[in-house]
């Protein structure tokens, strides 16, 4: 499963930012597809998923409110739409799946995993 994360870039604190996430040779729908970010020296930590079955959405404390995800079947992508961003280093945004149509908020259940995309927040 080839995953492929793009969108990322500079931005401002508080500006937004949308990343995609495809799959050249994998229909991502209806499966569970979760974003994950890692900062340097840091433990990837979970940000959101996009359940598979019911389209449910789930959002680590720490972004919500501020991001969301979503999903195109047409185009075979799932986004997510960052806003309000806060100031950080560059920081590593991968979309993962372990083929189940169940989201999990534990980054090691994923199997599945793009390159990534990165993320700097600074002015």
């Amino acid at each position: 499963v080839q995953l492929v994360e793009s969108g990322g870039g500079l931005v401002q604190p508080g500006g937004s930012l949308r990343l995609s996430c495809e799959a050249p040779e994998f229909v991502l729908n209806p499966y569970a597809i979760a974003w994950v970010r890692q900062a340097p020296g840091k433990e990837r930590e979970w940000v959101s998923c996009i359940n598979g079955n019911d389209g449910s959405k789930l959002y680590a404390d720490s972004v919500n409110g501020r991001f969301t995800i979503a999903r195109d079947n047409a185009k075979n992508t799932v986004y997510l739409q960052m806003n309000s961003l806060n100031p950080e280093a560059t920081v590593l945004y991968y979309c993962a799946t372990d083929r189940s149509v169940d989201c999990s908020r534990l980054p090691w259940e994923y199997d599945h995993w793009g390159q990534g995309t990165q993320v700097t927040v600074s002015s």
